[in-house]
């Protein structure tokens, strides 16, 4: 049975070793404890990754992907007007409330234009002492928008008209059209980078040396921002140590000081893990297997889980190999084809859900939209009845073939170099070859991640992770010659259904009504199974348990978006 020489991970996992290299020594001192405490409370994180800048928006515009843990720690210095909860609602961050429409600071015009307004907290200031004003949100607004930084990582740059300052605390945001998302401008959520940027620090360099304003110290060494940790040290290769700001907006963080380590290697993270010489793990971390193992074996602690992506099956409807890949008939019967319970019980333990559509039960939408999704159970029967229905007949070796003959030719199967998803893509194969069609797995070359025009004419599936982001999949994203091969919709994917109900999503603000549109938009998804889901992609977060307040990441915010509660016990 295909299955049988798959347990092999098994063995594989049971051999993965644990020692490392000795943990390092206790965080140096890195500030002062609050008035009347004895020993300041201090705790150390661990991300996968080596940071050469603490800015996200310039290592995602420098890189074309975020470094590993870097939104985060920058989460943990600098504050945006608002953050996102777990729940997919906007708290206040410097600003005092969020816009919403019903206290009146979001405004939908006649002329179908539309206004949002944010007052700053008086007491909001730099990690330097100087007060966060209106100008540094319109100088932020500035280079966000200037196009040879290609800074700006918030799509809602696109709608809007202007940004101002009518005086030092409010900010007034013009829109050229309604933009649902529009309340969380200047802040860090899963699809935006730019937080707030200090204008007295950074303007003289924007104004006269812009080809070297992303190198400042201000994004490196002397980071300064408004967040509830300033920078005390920063060995690169190494480590940051961080000081609780006694001025935070939301109050004073309760863990006094936090080192965060930079480990790029996996096992060694669960050696730190395991040792106690970490606490808990930011961002991008372990692999679904080895998260499985530390659970195994950490009573000192919990794996939190957050089912942040989907790993999926993406399509390729320009010149696509086999031809029949662009019918929706051909891509259910290869949906029916896999046995994806099977390979979540196998691969990752039961630990994540069989995934149905791009949005996890944990989006704060799931309720919403689940009445309209598509669901295809495990059934090869009526993926070999589907294909006869298409004209394909079995040949005397089993594999389907066209009416003239000729076989369906080989479905490539494409991924990075990434451990799980090269086991999932051989079953996967096999899969497909027991109802006659055949799939080749392929691994990307380490030198052509970053050729786009390779990455973009794929001719069969690409096997990746991807978010609940229905906007990737709007036509006029479509990478090709005319934008050298650098738009959103890797697929490229045309639906003129699927750009109006996107259009209408984008600018339908009240959520009653914008849920039923997404439910629509999901219904279209998963009937014509614009990309074939496969399962819930977890991002564990390692957790001590004492620590007290922490979690994995939640729906649209960062890991650390309550961290000034995070508590020792």
């Amino acid at each position: 049975m295909r299955w049988s020489r798959l347990i092999v991970l098994l063995l594989t996992l049971a051999s993965i070793g644990l020692t490392a290299c000795a943990a390092p020594s206790t965080p140096t001192q890195v500030g002062s404890p609050p008035a009347g405490s004895a020993d300041p409370k201090r705790i150390t994180a661990g991300i996968r990754g080596d940071p050469k800048i603490l800015n996200d928006a310039i290592n995602f515009a420098a890189g074309g992907s975020s470094v590993a843990g870097v939104r985060e720690i920058e989460n943990l210095l600098n504050a945006g007007l608002t953050v996102s909860r777990p729940d997919g609602t906007q708290g206040p961050q410097l600003a005092e409330v969020a816009p919403t429409l019903q206290n009146g600071l979001w405004k939908l015009l006649p002329d179908g234009h539309m206004e949002l307004t944010w007052k700053l907290r008086g007491n909001a200031a730099w990690h330097d002492g100087v007060p966060v004003t209106a100008d540094d949100l319109v100088f932020s607004a500035q280079v966000a928008r200037d196009k040879g930084l290609a800074m700006s990582q918030d799509p809602a740059f696109k709608f809007i008209d202007t940004v101002e300052a009518p005086d030092t605390n409010t900010v007034l945001v013009r829109w050229s059209q309604p933009f649902v998302d529009a309340d969380k401008l200047f802040s860090q959520t899963r699809n935006n980078r730019n937080l707030p940027l200090p204008k007295h620090l950074l303007e003289s360099t924007y104004l006269d040396d812009k080809v070297n304003f992303t190198q400042s110290s201000v994004f490196g060494q002397n980071y300064v921002g408004t967040g509830p940790y300033k920078l005390q040290a920063w060995e690169l290769g190494g480590f940051l140590n961080l000081a609780a700001n006694d001025q935070y907006v939301l109050g004073r963080p309760k863990i006094d000081e936090i080192q965060v380590r930079f480990i790029l290697d996996t096992n060694t993270i669960m050696a730190h893990i395991l040792s106690g010489a970490v606490d808990v793990t930011l961002g991008r971390g372990l692999d679904p297997e080895q998260a499985i193992l530390v659970r195994q074996q950490w009573s000192d602690g919990s794996v939190d889980a957050g089912l942040q992506n989907t790993t999926q099956l993406r399509p390729q409807y320009l010149n696509a190999q086999p031809t029949q890949l662009t019918d929706a008939r051909f891509r259910r019967a290869l949906m029916y084809a896999m046995d994806r319970q099977q390979i979540v019980d196998t691969f990752l333990a039961g630990f994540v859900p069989v995934a149905d559509s791009n949005y996890s039960p944990e989006e704060p939408e799931y309720n919403d939209i689940k009445a309209q999704i598509v669901r295809y159970e495990f059934d090869p029967r009526k993926s070999i009845q589907i294909l006869e229905g298409m004209g394909l007949t079995r040949g005397t070796d089993g594999m389907f073939r066209d009416a003239s003959g000729v076989p369906v030719a080989p479905i490539e199967i494409r991924t990075r170099t990434h451990p799980l998803r090269e086991k999932v893509q051989q079953v996967i194969a096999d899969e497909w070859r027991d109802v006659g069609l055949m799939g080749e797995p392929l691994v990307v070359p380490e030198q052509r991640i970053n050729d786009r025009e390779y990455q973009a004419t794929y001719p069969g599936f690409y096997f990746r992770f991807g978010g609940p982001d229905e906007n990737e999949f709007d036509s006029c994203c479509i990478p090709g010659p005319e934008n050298n091969f650098s738009g959103n919709d890797g697929t490229r994917y045309k639906s003129a259904e699927l750009d109006g109900l996107l259009q209408r999503f984008r600018t339908t603000i009240p959520r009653s009504e914008r849920m039923d549109v997404l439910g629509q938009i999901m219904h279209h998804m998963t009937d014509q199974l614009v990309i074939l889901p496969m399962y819930h992609e977890p991002e564990p977060a390692l957790i001590s348990n004492h620590l007290v307040g922490a979690a994995g990441r939640r729906a649209d915010g960062v890991q650390t978006w309550n961290v000034q509660d995070w508590d020792l016990k």
